[in-house]
């Protein structure tokens, strides 16, 4: 790889970083290690596909592109069921604000994993049903769908109140 496209991989990387952990997160339901290990894939992918440009026109759409698929593919391996404990023996004092965050994210751990794929990339990442449906590779009529079942399920689990505290923040 030539310097200057190292350079640009590098700056791309630095700026875009944190927001594919924010949404490897929310796919995740807060595993914050695999969302580690869900960009450190996804950066080593765009690294080998940087050097033909010419297959990304817009990179920071193929990351979240590669993300997704690396997270959908993740959840098909047989070892990705194993789970941490889920209560630890100390825990720190909470805010009604991390109390609402781990509330939505419980309530995104209950989804199947392609309705929360399509409610992060729709609501969190502010994806178009078209955009949604190319990451996905599926219909904009599943998109839709899938979206509106997977938010009656929310609305249901979270019930209105509780659903309507989240959508006001």
């Amino acid at each position: 790889m030539k310097q200057r496209d190292l350079e640009a991989y590098q700056d791309f990387a630095t700026r875009r970083g944190s927001a594919l952990f924010r949404s490897a997160c929310l796919l995740t339901s807060g595993d914050t290690h695999l969302a580690e290990d869900l960009v450190q894939e996804t950066l080593g992918r765009m690294y080998t596909a940087w050097g033909k440009k010419r297959c990304i026109d817009n990179p920071s759409a193929y990351a979240q592109t590669v993300l997704v698929r690396a997270y959908l593919t993740h959840r098909r391996r047989r070892s990705s069921s194993e789970r941490p404990t889920v209560s630890l023996p100390d825990q720190a004092a909470q805010t009604a604000d991390s109390t609402l965050r781990i509330t939505l994210l419980q309530a995104l751990a209950d989804l199947p994993r392609l309705d929360r794929a399509v409610l992060v990339l729709r609501y969190l990442e502010d994806l178009s049903v078209e955009q949604t449906a190319e990451v996905l590779r599926t219909s904009s009529s599943a998109v839709r769908t899938r979206s509106s079942r997977a938010l009656a399920k929310l609305r249901g689990q979270l019930g209105s109140s509780g659903f309507a505290e989240l959508t006001a923040q």
